[in-house]
């Protein structure tokens, strides 16, 4: 007896005696090596996955220290002011220059402006039409006014979309009661070589007559430096101190006051803080791999890459970059340990902070040059970065070897279970055919004996 499926045989009873899954019972047993070679894979696939983690946490050791320090110093600086109400500042990183300046604002620079006489609305008392002649830094500019913009809202809506460099606004003036709105026109830029002459009006019919009754010439801002007086076109000063945009916020005269600008010491230990973090990242991922580990059969081995060539190199490099002196540097410090970054009896780093601060608020010049170096060939940050360039180099490093190492084994051993799983279903194609056909010969046996039985007992019925 047997049943037939599309794309393979299956057997519900069987003439021959042998159980119905004899062939998945074979397969299976010839497949014990597949298992075997994908427990291999498993194993690998974990190497694989443990050095890339280990390749990005050498990868995050130089991250927070690459842009510490540079030419002028350290990156991160800070301006303070004695008084930020009169003026402040930001800090180029690039550029900024550390030291300590007192300045004087004398004066402010201002944009021209102009304000009309008071109206008792802003959009129904009609001005009239004609025009309003302005003279600019870019020449004489017209703005007109016909019967569509003759109120105070269409006039400043005419000169906002002229393009004329000027700005017009409508203010509500509540010290008039009886005429509060006025038209305030204003340049766009401060300083004196911006100029605006408000205007000159020519405007008929109206139902009230209009004029700039206030104007305001546009003037340079005046402030000393040090006791050297100076003008400039802008509130916003980028010329003054090398690397600081000074922010001018009111005028004080008589009151020079002091802006200084120093190494930010927070932001500075702070990065050194997460370096040490991302050191002892890969140090403690390497020690881990040599403790023991239990397993799920519950015993106890080394990790995946425990007593491992490569992360036994790898750790005597980070530990040699941290212990050797820095040779060349023009600094009193030599070791990161004499800013408190030292090895701990576990193997690890420590990181004292505190230490850190008082030798950079003691020597920041001998703590940047330590650290940098000609940025090249000398310097702490120079080696470590040097150190994990080599250790990550994608054509020559031992990471990138052993990663390509381990892929290519975890690929033979997948091209060899795909040959093998390949076999394994043509053996199992062939096995279904040759018990067919046992049990299409057994079935027709049995039925032959039966016939022949049923022959023997006739003839002794008759007998």
């Amino acid at each position: 007896m047997k049943e037939e499926s599309l794309g393979a045989i299956r057997f519900s009873g069987m003439a021959s005696g042998l159980p119905p899954n004899i062939v998945e019972q074979i397969i299976e047993a010839e497949r014990i090596p597949v298992k075997t070679m994908e427990a291999q894979k498993a194993k690998e696939d974990d190497k694989l996955k443990l050095v890339t983690d280990l390749e990005s946490k050498i990868s995050d050791i130089t991250k927070n220290i690459a842009d510490m320090v540079g030419i002028r110093g350290f990156m991160n600086n800070k301006l303070t002011s004695a008084d930020p109400g009169i003026i402040d500042g930001l800090v180029d990183p690039n550029n900024a220059t550390t030291g300590e300046w007192h300045i004087e604002v004398m004066q402010l620079a201002e944009k021209p402006g102009a304000v009309s006489n008071g109206f008792a609305d802003k959009d129904q008392t009609q001005i009239g039409v004609g025009y309003m002649r302005f003279d600019t830094p870019e020449g004489r500019k017209d703005v007109y006014v016909n019967n569509n913009n003759s109120t105070l809202s269409g006039i400043a809506a005419a000169i906002n979309s002229a393009g004329y460099g000027l700005q017009a606004t409508v203010l509500n003036d509540r010290s008039d009661k009886e005429t509060p709105y006025r038209l305030l026109v204003t340049g766009m830029t401060t300083g004196d070589d911006n100029q605006v002459a408000f205007p000159t009006i020519y405007m008929l019919d109206g139902d009230q007559d209009v004029y700039f009754d206030v104007a305001r010439p546009a003037q340079n801002a005046k402030i000393k430096v040090d006791g050297f007086e100076l003008e400039v076109t802008e509130n916003s000063v980028n010329d003054v101190i090398p690397g600081v945009t000074l922010d001018l916020k009111q005028a004080s005269p008589g009151r020079p006051i002091r802006i200084s600008v120093k190494e930010d010491a927070e932001v500075i230990s702070g990065k050194m803080k997460s370096f040490v973090e991302a050191y002892n990242g890969a140090l403690g991922f390497i020690q881990g791999q040599h403790k023991l580990q239990k397993g799920q059969d519950g015993k106890e081995r080394l990790g995946p890459l425990g007593g491992d060539g490569l992360i036994r190199s790898i750790e005597s490099n980070l530990r040699r970059v941290l212990l050797n002196p820095q040779m060349g540097v023009d600094s009193n410090i030599k070791r990161v340990a004499d800013m408190g970054i030292e090895f701990s009896r576990n193997g690890t780093l420590n990181f004292s902070q505190d230490k850190f601060n008082k030798v950079l608020a003691a020597n920041p010049k001998a703590v940047s040059n330590f650290l940098r170096g000609d940025g090249f060939s000398t310097g702490f940050i120079p080696a470590v970065r040097r150190e994990i360039s080599n250790l990550l180099d994608s054509s020559f490093g031992p990471i990138s070897n052993r990663k390509r190492g381990i892929q290519q084994k975890i690929d033979s051993v997948n091209q060899r279970i795909e040959n093998k799983e390949r076999q394994l279903t043509r053996r199992e194609e062939t096995l279904r055919r040759q018990f067919s056909d046992l049990e299409s010969k057994m079935s027709k046996l049995q039925s032959q004996g039966a016939a022949v039985a049923g022959i023997g007992g006739m003839q002794v019925k008759q007998s």
